[in-house]
């Protein structure tokens, strides 16, 4: 029996590093375990590639759909951002750092799920408790992961666990200058030249349930707004177009990482529901709102409070 370690649809750094984390985990304490992603190695965003070539890190197989398959998910427990058919998976281990999701399982198994700004944080403590040594590469993969969840320790989400587990996995992957490496991501990640609107749209996507109501959030961390002035409208009309799909509201952020804000982008069935969620009054399809960074602890808080969950 394989287990498919499996991070979320439209994986990130943390999703993809974790699953690498938690299978190196999983095959240190004898099991039998791979790690695998949502995506095709060509789809994966600028960001993980680029972190998993620094540190030499195989890209995760593919995987689709779950059904039939003993799985272990990272950084997510929602069923909308899961492989197809997971209910008809074995679901064996969950490690996470978001609100609880509506995966269920029927029997009981590992659930690790802590509130920190990155899954790779609970993973470093999951591996000092095992008494198993961080492999360098691993160690690398999971550092990038906490600065790029974080945004360098700027988001609200990040802790002083979070901080602490970057002291000791710098070390282990041999990593001097956490700066530079933020820099280099931010670098990649921020990257939009010639990529297609929609695709910058499903960089970093999340669909969500807001009381039966399908509500998507994407989120481009940007070193400035003028990164993408000249592809705005090409950006609403992907918007407009996956709304389209059954959504009753999609919202992009773009985050401005040196500002410390977010230029909120709005598509929706009822824009002065969102206007209420954020306090705030949109100008045309966007407000700027001050001090926003994290979808997690920011964004989706404030839409669950509005839409009565």
């Amino acid at each position: 029996m394989t287990i498919c370690v499996v991070g979320h649809s439209n994986p990130d750094t943390d999703s993809v590093t974790a699953a690498i984390g938690l299978a190196a985990l999983l095959n240190a304490q004898g099991q039998d375990a791979k790690a695998c992603m949502q995506s095709t190695a060509d789809a994966l965003n600028p960001e993980s590639k680029m972190v998993l070539d620094r540190f030499g890190l195989a890209v995760p197989e593919e995987i689709t759909d779950a059904a039939g398959k003993t799985v272990a998910l990272v950084d997510f427990s929602d069923k909308a951002q899961a492989p197809a058919n997971i209910s008809d998976a074995d679901v064996v281990t969950i490690v996470d750092h978001h609100k609880i999701g509506d995966v269920t399982t029927n029997n009981p198994i590992l659930f690790r799920n802590e509130p920190v700004g990155c899954t790779g944080t609970v993973l470093n403590k999951m591996f000092k408790d095992a008494g198993i040594d961080i492999p360098k590469d691993v160690a690398g993969g999971m550092l990038a992961a906490i600065l790029s969840d974080t945004v360098n320790f700027k988001s609200p989400t990040c802790t002083d666990d979070d901080k602490a587990a970057v002291a000791e996995l710098k070390k282990i992957a041999g990593v001097e200058d956490t700066e530079e490496l933020f820099m280099a991501m931010l670098k990649a990640k921020s990257s939009v030249d010639g990529v297609p609107a929609k695709d910058l749209l499903f960089r970093d996507y999340k669909d969500f349930d807001m009381k039966g109501s399908k509500v998507g959030v994407g989120q481009l961390e940007l070193a400035t707004l003028d990164q993408v002035a000249a592809i705005r409208e090409d950006l609403l009309a992907a918007m407009k177009e996956i709304k389209a799909d059954g959504r009753h509201s999609v919202l992009l952020m773009l985050t401005d990482v040196v500002k410390e804000g977010t230029d909120l982008v709005v598509v929706s069935d009822d824009p002065a529901l969102i206007e209420k969620a954020f306090d705030g009054k949109l100008a045309g399809t966007s407000m700027w709102i001050d001090g926003m960074m994290s979808r997690k602890k920011q964004t989706v808080p404030n839409l669950q409070k509005a839409f009565g969950c």
